[in-house]
């Protein structure tokens, strides 16, 4: 829609917001850790853990903490902590759905510090299950560069994916091509012999419908809670079900930022 952003293009801007403030390592390091978990802690054979540490030396985390996190993975590090992979879920402030995942050595203290903050924001933590049922897993790689959409249609159709959305902002067009998790390394291979620019792959928990922020005082609340919840090192990932107007979200990001503003974006969307 056309004015309107959708989670994927708030979670970009919230990023570039998340490295003017300065991240921490923490979240990135643990992909890395549950990547090594879920598959051979090889990144020549895992797809998930190269992915993982490819982002983790884009952000600059030096050699010696990946083969750590690594490590630690695979249960060879010592005196490695018991992590365990949770999913926690929530309700924002105006029914807004929320899938968290969590990496966390002690489960209450996690669920404790996302009650905390869905409290102060006018939310509520959840039982299991009840907005997961509103999203579906997916793998997404996101294409950046000059973007043709009709060749991106024929890498799409012929890497087996399922359906693509074109954005434009500042920065340019882009794209996020969507696909089965176990077709993703096939479809980004399919995109790079295209061609295309992929600058990341991810897997993304994708809303089967949103609910429209118009309320501006309902937009800082959401964007607050969210930037609570990721601020936890146990947060490995927040998603939403909303979506609102590029000058409502600019408004906000502009304050994060302190006056750096982000401009409209059109966005369309294909589905095969």
């Amino acid at each position: 829609m056309a004015g309107h952003s959708k989670w994927a293009n708030i979670k970009r801007q919230k990023a570039r917001v998340d490295a003017v403030k300065g991240k921490t390592f923490t979240q990135l390091s643990r992909a890395i850790i549950v990547a090594a978990r879920n598959g051979v802690p090889d990144p020549a054979g895992n797809f998930q853990l190269r992915t993982a540490i490819e982002k983790a030396k884009a952000a600059g985390i030096p050699n010696e903490n990946i083969e750590r996190a690594i490590a630690k993975g695979a249960g060879t590090y010592e005196d490695s902590a018991n992590l365990e992979e949770i999913r926690y879920e929530g309700y924002g402030p105006g029914g807004v759905a929320i899938l968290i995942e969590a990496l966390t050595d002690n489960r209450n203290r996690t669920a404790a510090d996302l009650r905390a903050a869905f409290s102060k924001s006018g939310g509520n933590l959840g039982e299991t299950g009840c907005v997961s049922w509103m999203f579906e897993r997916k793998g997404v790689a996101l294409v950046s560069g000059e973007v043709d959409e009709d060749e991106l249609l024929e890498a799409s159709l012929e890497g087996g994916a399922q359906s693509y959305e074109i954005s434009e902002d500042e920065r340019g067009r882009s794209a996020d091509v969507i696909t089965e998790i176990g077709n993703l390394e096939a479809l980004t291979q399919t995109l790079k012999e295209k061609s295309f620019v992929v600058d990341e792959v991810e897997l993304r928990w994708i809303p089967s419908n949103t609910i429209e922020i118009t309320d501006p005082e309902q937009a800082r609340s959401l964007l607050k809670l969210i930037d609570a919840l990721e601020s936890l090192d146990d947060v490995q990932n927040a998603t939403a079900n909303f979506e609102m107007s590029d000058r409502l979200m600019a408004m906000n990001f502009a304050r994060s930022t302190q006056g750096a503003g982000s401009k409209e974006r059109a966005s369309s969307e294909w589905s095969f």
